[in-house]
């Protein structure tokens, strides 16, 4: 029969895993993800996706620590942090060049024999072909930015499995149940962010516009912010 006080930190475990789902990092960075095509099921999915990356890195450097009974020495953990900045900072700039590209750029026209330029929006029409993104958006992309914050968080996690757990199985056990935790969190917390996203649609144009102009600035800040701290020292 299972440890009754194992089960309970497992249930523990879950909790906090659903809780550290919200951390601010990972908020800008699946929100990016999202606001480019807000939609419930594919905001869900990317929400999973960046979940299952989140715990498969979590695990892989779990089960090597836990069983070599290793410490990640303190620079390695803060260039994993330093890498998740720049990994926000990407997320923020593809978000923004992105916007430009599908919703605003020059075009060239002539008119009785002028040729001018304009700015110029497919967004417009209901039916351009930027309105559809890629499988390796909804899925690829959220999987590897999901590794890349397991990475920066395993330091932490590893040590507190180290003083709760007594064995490899236990260790991996309750790393599992934490994953399991911020997977789904992270899948509801992202059908949840789509829903104000399109309804925006209603206010006008402009307005989902700058909702993903806001979470691009805001996952850029943040990246730089923790780039900074890092590099700086404090």
């Amino acid at each position: 029969m299972a440890d009754p006080e194992f089960l309970t930190v497992l249930g523990l475990g879950f909790l906090l895993g659903a809780r550290h789902a919200l951390d601010a990092d990972h908020l800008a960075a699946v929100s990016t993800m999202i606001s480019r095509r807000p939609e419930p099921k594919r905001s869900g999915l990317i929400g999973l996706w960046w979940g299952s990356g989140h715990t498969t890195m979590l695990l892989a450097v779990g089960v090597a620590v836990i069983g070599l009974k290793l410490r990640i020495p303190e620079p390695v953990a803060q260039a994993c942090e330093f890498l998740v900045g720049g990994v926000l900072v990407w997320l923020g700039v593809s978000l923004a060049l992105t916007i430009v590209r599908e919703r605003w750029h020059l075009h060239l026209h002539r008119h009785d024999g002028d040729a001018h330029v304009h700015l110029h929006t497919h967004r417009e029409s209901s039916d351009h072909a930027h309105e559809h993104d890629s499988w390796t958006e909804r899925t690829v992309r959220p999987f590897f930015v999901g590794m890349a914050h397991g990475l920066a968080g395993s330091a932490a996690l590893t040590l507190l499995v180290l003083s709760t757990v007594h064995s490899i199985w236990e260790g991996v056990g309750y790393i599992a149940v934490f994953g399991a935790g911020s997977i789904v969190a992270m899948a509801l917390l992202g059908m949840a962010m789509s829903v104000p996203l399109r309804w925006s649609g209603a206010a006008g144009r402009l307005a989902p516009t700058v909702i993903q102009g806001g979470a691009s600035l805001a996952s850029i800040v943040l990246g730089l912010t923790i780039m900074a701290r890092i590099a700086l020292g404090f």
